[in-house]
């Protein structure tokens, strides 16, 4: 080791999924959306003002959070916006999660999570799902430094009801709990209403998924106006400058059209139900998704030799090697029809020849 090593703060790093730089593949393996973003967000781009480039955006996102609060008929006030749910929740982490008391969150989740509580040196426990990949509720009303989890959960994509969330938040009125609703788009019911009654529960949600703009990295925070304002502190002190001036341009546009998203989320849960009986005839078993993707396992076929005949086939899907417990499963994006037709076909093939 270097003599100045040792000052070096190490981390494990979060590993995010596989970008292919080859063309004409099915990609099925980072929960995309398959479908375009809004019309409006086209033509924002193709009219850009140009000039607007040159300048240092508005450090607020002034534009963009009151798109987002009156989307939510919220308060902008309590809206928070940044480059991506990853940096919203970085910055909830840095903010909210200040005690000596472990933070808690699922054993099988979002994997950044870990990371965040390591790189901050924020103490945490995992707690562990049961049998049916389900968040236990009693895990969650012992001392604690804070709550975060994904409703619904990934990489299960098990939704947890309403109910048992307001449980969780009203046990723990003393920390913040964080619920991380990345894929609420597509199915259930959002944690938004609970706003009214907590001063201590946040919200997280992404245009990455349902609004098609991944690419843009465009995430938010909902809550009360006093943490967002908290979290509002620590991003001026870390960077004023966040978001660029063509994300907040498209965003505003993306999050206008809501019969548009409303269009698109329809079709890809009318696609995943599809998907689940197609799944469920060739014999996969897998809990009751309500996110855009499918988490299935098959009790004559090894995960990771089905993930890479389809590599080979240039249709890429997710295999997570860890926890031991889910390394027998394929996380699996909902694409287009065509293309999980095209899924499908490969995957019946692939089984005739046993």
């Amino acid at each position: 080791m270097k003599a100045w090593e040792k000052n070096i703060r190490k981390v494990v790093p979060y590993v995010p999924g596989e970008q292919p730089k080859k063309a004409n593949i099915i990609k099925l393996n980072t929960n995309e959306n398959p479908y375009p973003p809004a019309p409006g967000v086209l033509e924002a781009l193709k009219h850009m003002d140009t000039d607007l480039l040159r300048r240092y955006p508005d450090p607020t996102a002034a534009k963009l959070v009151n798109a987002v609060a009156k989307f939510h008929r919220l308060d902008s006030s309590q809206v928070f916006v940044g480059v991506g749910s990853d940096d919203v929740l970085a910055m909830a982490f840095l903010t909210c999660f200040n005690s000596d008391k472990p933070i808690l969150f699922p054993d099988i989740t979002y994997s950044f999570y870990d990371v965040w509580a390591d790189l901050f040196r924020i103490p945490y426990e995992k707690q562990p799902l049961d049998e049916n990949f389900k968040i236990c509720s009693n895990d969650y009303k012992k001392e604690n430094g804070g709550i975060i989890f994904p409703n619904p959960n990934a990489p299960t994509g098990v939704l947890k009801p309403l109910d048992e969330i307001e449980e969780i938040i009203k046990n723990n009125s003393d920390v913040i709990v964080i619920v991380d609703e990345a894929y609420i788009d597509f199915g259930g019911n959002s944690a938004l209403p609970l706003l009214e009654k907590y001063d201590n529960l946040l919200i997280a949600q992404t245009f990455s998924k349902s609004r098609s703009m991944a690419g843009m990295r465009i995430g938010y925070l909902l809550g009360n106006a006093d943490i967002i304002r908290y979290i509002n502190d620590c991003k001026y002190s870390f960077n004023s400058y966040t978001m660029n001036q063509t994300a907040i341009e498209l965003g505003v546009e993306a999050i206008r059209d809501r019969a548009y998203f409303e269009q698109c989320t329809q079709k890809i849960i009318d696609t995943r139900e599809w998907s689940k009986k197609e799944f469920a005839a060739l014999g996969f078993t897998f809990e009751d998704s309500m996110s855009n993707f499918v988490f299935v396992t098959h009790p004559k076929y090894s995960a990771v030799e089905i993930f890479e005949a389809l590599r080979g086939a240039d249709i890429y899907v997710r295999h997570f090697k860890s926890p031991e417990r889910i390394s027998n499963y394929l996380r699996i994006t909902i694409g287009t029809k065509e293309e999980m037709e095209t899924l499908f076909a490969f995957l019946k093939q692939y089984m005739s020849k046993e």
